[in-house]
């Protein structure tokens, strides 16, 4: 039986969850041996300036930045599509991008491949509404994702089809060369230092050798196999660690069920008690790009390990049942939902967090009040409360501690467990995976580390390529970055 408890709603937490701390049902596998793989040549697939391993939000960022820079550039997918948990994670709520003052400081690529959906594969507050403290309006948009503690957020829902297309047609235009169906299964080490990766697809195993690799796999499969130092100590209370496969139901009012939710607070309260009673793991709707689809990101399941297959499998598994579950309570039980079916059901497992790598600098919990901004500044988050200020990302934290030839993006970036929280979501992988691009080409024009880019001339690519950012540092650098980035 699974022990229920419900996740704390603190103002450091955006979305209430309850988390559901699972009992393994299978039994743990025994160790069945060891077996001799003989070594082999294997042919090289390609030689470039820049790999990218991993083509969620972070990964194509990276390939579209790296790429309009002129490097010669590869990206390997290992599904049929871009986008990662933001499209085949079915993650279609767009954390937010504006602060709590409506500014839109998460721009750039996020900026840029969200303008290149149809009007009707996005919903979201209207631009001016960003920052509105209006009680209706802010009233009407948190039932909708994209208003909290009273201020309305530029945090909209996507259609994940038309970002896939989109995120796809921005790496082709760029010139990257995309590679689906291909799973990178080590790093290539020469010196000491990433110089490509070993990938395995229906071709057999091969090797492409890159000038700098970008890990963007999101649980930093390359730098911990060529041996960075990497963290995984969690927040238990934040949802960040736990799994699940997010699904659709189509044939859905959505209005009616807000009207349900947010009017009947009595009845509502009522229904999730009885289905928590009754299904153990239960888990509320949230709106989607559409009014007849209601989007499932849970129930939430803590306890297992997303770099264990038979703990993988395991939440697969109570996902797909529990789906069907759902259905039925929701058809018996939920205004709105009479007529629901199963629509969709995410390709992609819905993993937060597994490795973090140590990296040069570290984004923490102690640095959210002071309003410090490093030096390297390659993007700026809001905060999670409008008591903090925003929040200044380190170029360092994409930066191995010791390994050279590599950049890591996305949610494994250098982070504590509670800014893991926010790091981790869609917007934050679009700024570090940008970053990391930019930086993987100066690298390797250069014929430098990526720990030598230097941190004035990354920023005023970033810039050049829509980032927003706060000047950092003094003197000449300083000067330097104001007038090139004017020009």
């Amino acid at each position: 039986m699974a022990n229920y408890k419900p996740g704390a709603r603190t103002d450091e937490r955006i979305l209430a969850s309850d988390i559901f701390e699972g009992e393994r049902t299978r039994v743990k596998r025994a160790q069945a041996g060891l077996w001799h793989e003989a070594a082999r040549d294997l042919p090289v697939y390609r030689q470039c300036d820049v790999l990218v391993v991993g083509g969620g939000p972070s990964g194509t960022a990276a390939a579209v930045a790296a790429a309009r820079l002129g490097a010669d550039v590869a990206l390997l997918e290992r599904y049929n599509h871009l986008g990662g948990l933001s499209t085949g994670g079915l993650v279609i709520w767009i954390d937010r991008m504006t602060d709590w003052e409506g500014r839109h400081v998460i721009r750039g690529f996020a900026e840029e491949v969200l303008e290149r959906l149809p009007a009707d594969a996005v919903a979201g507050p209207a631009r001016n509404e960003w920052g509105s403290r209006d009680q209706s309006r802010a009233a009407h948009w948190s039932q909708r994702t994209a208003a909290y503690h009273g201020i309305v957020t530029w945090s909209p829902t996507v259609d994940p089809e038309r970002l896939k297309l989109a995120s796809q047609e921005l790496v082709l235009e760029a010139k990257a060369h995309l590679v689906y169906h291909c799973w990178a299964a080590a790093p290539l080490l020469e010196g000491g230092a990433v110089r490509g990766a070993i990938f395995e697809s229906k071709a057999g195993r091969q090797a492409l050798r890159a000038r700098v690799v970008v890990d963007a796999t999101g649980d930093g499969d390359l730098f911990a196999r060529a041996g960075a130092a990497f963290e995984s100590d969690i927040e238990k209370d934040d949802i960040h660690h736990c799994m699940n496969t997010a699904w659709l139901f189509g044939g859905v009012d959505m209005n009616r069920w807000i009207e349900f939710k947010a009017g009947r607070p009595q009845e509502f309260s009522a229904f999730m008690a009885r289905g928590r009673e009754q299904l153990r793991y239960f888990e509320r709707p949230f709106v989607s790009w559409r009014n007849d689809i209601a989007l499932f990101m849970g129930p939430r399941q803590s306890g297992f390990s997303a770099l264990d297959p038979d703990d993988q499998t395991e939440v697969e598994i109570r996902s797909h049942r529990l789906m069907a579950e759902h259905l039925d309570y929701y058809r018996a039980h939920a205004p709105g939902f009479e007529n629901a079916h199963l629509l969709l059901s995410a390709p992609q497992l819905g993993v937060r967090h597994s490795r973090r790598l140590v990296g040069l600098k570290k984004v923490t919990r102690a640095q959210w009040p002071t309003a410090m901004v490093f030096d390297d500044e390659i993007g700026v988050t809001p905060a999670v409360s409008p008591k903090f200020p925003n929040i200044s990302i380190p170029y360092g934290a994409l930066v191995p501690e010791k390994l050279d030839g590599l950049l890591a993006c996305g949610r494994h970036m250098s982070c504590d467990p509670n800014s893991h929280g926010f790091l981790r979501e869609i917007p934050q992988c679009w700024i570090t995976g940008q970053a990391a691009g930019v930086a993987a080409a100066l690298a390797a024009r250069d014929g430098i580390e990526p720990r030598a880019v230097n941190a004035g001339e990354l920023q005023v690519q970033l810039v050049r390529q829509g980032v927003h950012l706060r000047l950092a540092g003094a003197g000449a650098r300083d000067e330097h970055f104001k007038e090139e980035a004017a020009q």
